[in-house]
Formats: structure tokens, sequence, C-alpha cells
């Protein structure tokens, strides 16, 4: 796995990050060089979460807007591609996040060549990151004992 400070290692670590509400999170293969940006916000009416949360890819050049809609997560397990999204189910980026979710949620590690990585701020409220342990997962003090 990566030396990278970023780095998020263990399967829990990686399903928590994505479901913490605002995740934002890089996979790269390095036996191949691949490397796709995903967001994963949860869906809320009302205010409420909702169970859901929308699974983008980053299609452009700017971090912050060039998202593209991929599919949707259901709960904890259950991911499937959007029948809406523009991107194709037999793309590389798609078939990457499908790949990733169901290694991560049915315990089986990543292959050492697999680097996930955060942007330095919670996946839940966006902070920059500063304590040791919050690095490491991706998430703050306070939001790590409220994400799922």
């Amino acid at each position: 796995m990566a030396i990278d400070p970023h780095a998020i290692s263990g399967n829990e670590n990686i399903v928590r990050f994505l479901l913490a509400g605002n995740a934002i999170l890089t996979v790269r293969n390095n036996d191949t060089g691949n490397r796709f940006t995903f967001r994963v916000c949860e869906d809320k009416k009302d205010g409420e979460p909702t169970g859901r949360h929308y699974v983008k890819v980053m299609t452009g050049s700017d971090n912050n807007s060039d998202y593209t809609y991929l599919g949707t997560i259901f709960g904890r397990n259950v991911y499937r591609h959007g029948k809406k999204s523009r991107i194709g189910r037999d793309a590389m980026s798609a078939r990457a996040f499908d790949w990733i979710w169901r290694r991560v949620t049915s315990g089986k590690e990543l292959p050492e060549c697999i680097e996930v990585w955060h942007e330095g701020r919670c996946g839940r409220c966006g902070r920059r990151l500063t304590v040791p342990e919050s690095i490491e997962t991706g998430l703050g003090p306070k939001c790590a004992g409220l994400a799922a």
C-alpha cells in the first residue's frame, strides 16, 4: 500500500470514508497507471439522510465541479450503476468503482497495487485533517463518531 500520508488502508476505513457524506476519493492502480477520482455524497430529504449515496466520477480538470453521475449506493452494501448515467456501465471508471466497492464491502483485501487516497479533508464535513488518526482514516475526530 502507499506511503502517501493521505492513503486510506483497510476495508472498514474505506467504506466508512465513502459513506461519510461528502467524500472525495482517488483510486490508482500502480500496475496499469489508471487513476480515477470519485465523489460520494449522501442524499438527504428535508435535511434527513435517505440511506442513499450518489457516486460521481471526475470527468474534467476542475476538482470541484467536473464530476459526472455514475451510480447509487443503497444502504451500506448495494451499489448500482445509474440508468441515467451518461457514463456506460462498461467504462473503465464505472467498472473500477464497482470492483472496489464489491471488494471492500465483501471483506476482500485490495491487491497491493491498488492505492486509495483521500484529499486531506474530512469525508463528512470537509475540514482539513491534522490529527494523525484522522489522516489515516480520512475522518476528523468528531465526524469519525458520526460516520457509518
